[in-house]
This record gives C-alpha cells, structure tokens and sequence, in this order.
C-alpha cells in the first residue's frame, strides 16, 4: 500500500529555516520590500516631492545667512594693525624709551580739545556709525538675491536665485497670447512685471497674466511667495 503523495508540494517552503520573516514585493520574490508606506504614496502626488514621515518636521525655511568674509577680513585687519601698533608702542615705553610721535600727538589733542569740538564730533559719529554697520552685519542674513524654497525633508535645504526666478516669470509670461514682451523685476516679497500687448485687448492680457503667472509663482516652490504686480500697456507709436 502506498503512501499519499504531498500534492501541494509548494507549501513546504514555509518551515524552512531562513526564509521566515520575509516579503517579497511584486515582481520580485524572497526580497524585503522597500516601497514607501501607502500614507506617503496618496500624500506626494505626481510629480511631487514625497511628504515627509508623521512626526518628521521638515523645518522653518528661512534665510540663508551669509559668510561676511570681506567685512569680517576688514575688520581683523585694522584690529591687528591697531593692536600691533599700541602694542609695540607700549613695549617701547616699559623698555625705557620713548613713545611714538603719533600717539603722543593723540594724547595731546584729546587732553586739549573739548568734547563738543567739530573734529572730535566727527570722529564719534564716523565710530558710531561704523558700530551700527558691524551690527547690522552681525544681525541681518545678507545674501538677499537667494530665495528660499519650501522644505519637503529636514536635512535638505535648497534656494532660487532671484534672476533664475524673474527668467522663468519672464518666460511664461510671453508665452501669454497677445504678449509681445515681458520685463520682470523680482524682489523678496514682490515680482512686478511689466508686459507689452500687441493684438488682444489688455484687460483680457491682464486677467490671462494673472493666471499664467499665479500658477508659475507657486510652480517655484517658494517658502513665501511674492506678490504680483501686473501692469499691460499698448507698444509705443513709432516715429
């Protein structure tokens, strides 16, 4: 008498040693699946950068603070200039010599001028306003013709340049019907653009620009996008 052969022969892979544990994606079995979590698939749609994970802050774009090397390099070199003069001027005075022509000189005229004297006055004011113009470099980010984008992931930061910005304004703009010519002025918080209509009415140019250009702004991927300011105008009589 025979025993009963096994007839579901491919189901004796599931006590094999090794292979628990493991899920196989489509197409491709015996390997561990990577595809994203379906959240994150219904949340980027076409052609959009994939959102970032539930509890993942993507972070506050804000500026970028520029390095300041020139003013920074200005600076260390007259405080070294300045700190190495005094310094060997003192040296020479504790080694029994004389001091400097120059900082005698200085000393005398600050014991005799009166501190509402013109010069002394101008030198205040050229001090203080060298002060105001080191803290405003120490407090503002500088590198005002970058525009931050929109921040999809927390370690990728990414910026657009302001004339890279008014060329793709630019772009949409003629290809507006009835634009002959388009200039784009960009700025942080406003794009003015000036058009040129040529064969349609410009109030109809006008309302089509507002679409065309709405749209291109927010296709830019800004963190804060500008405002617009449209303005059509007939081409000039020629002669």
């Amino acid at each position: 008498m025979t025993e009963p052969q096994d007839t579901q022969g491919t189901r004796s892979t599931q006590g094999t040693p090794g292979t628990e544990g493991t899920q196989g994606t489509e197409g491709a079995p015996g390997t561990q699946g990577t595809a994203r979590p379906p959240d994150l698939e219904k949340a980027a749609g076409p052609g959009q950068p994939p959102a970032p994970a539930s509890g993942e802050s993507p972070g506050r774009a804000g500026r970028f603070w520029s390095a300041r090397r020139v003013p920074a390099g200005i600076v260390a070199l007259l405080l070294l200039v300045l700190a190495g003069a005094f310094l060997y001027d003192i040296a020479a005075v504790r080694a029994d010599r004389p001091a400097m022509a120059w900082r005698r000189e200085l000393a005398r005229q600050l014991a005799r001028r009166p501190l509402e004297d013109t010069w002394v006055l101008t030198g205040a004011g050229v001090a203080a306003a060298l002060g105001l113009w080191l803290l405003l470099l120490a407090l503002t980010p500088g590198l005002r013709d970058l525009l931050p984008m929109r921040r999809t992931r927390p370690d990728v930061r990414a910026a657009l340049h302001r004339d890279a910005a008014a060329t793709v304004l630019r772009d949409r703009a003629v290809e507006v019907p009835g634009v002959q010519s388009a200039r784009v002025r960009m700025r942080r918080r406003k794009a003015k653009v000036r058009a040129v209509a040529h064969f349609r009415e410009p109030d109809a140019v006008r309302a089509d620009l507002d679409t065309a250009l709405t749209d291109a702004v927010h296709g830019l991927g800004l963190a804060r996008p500008p405002a617009l300011s449209v303005r059509v105008a007939r081409p000039g009589r020629k002669g």
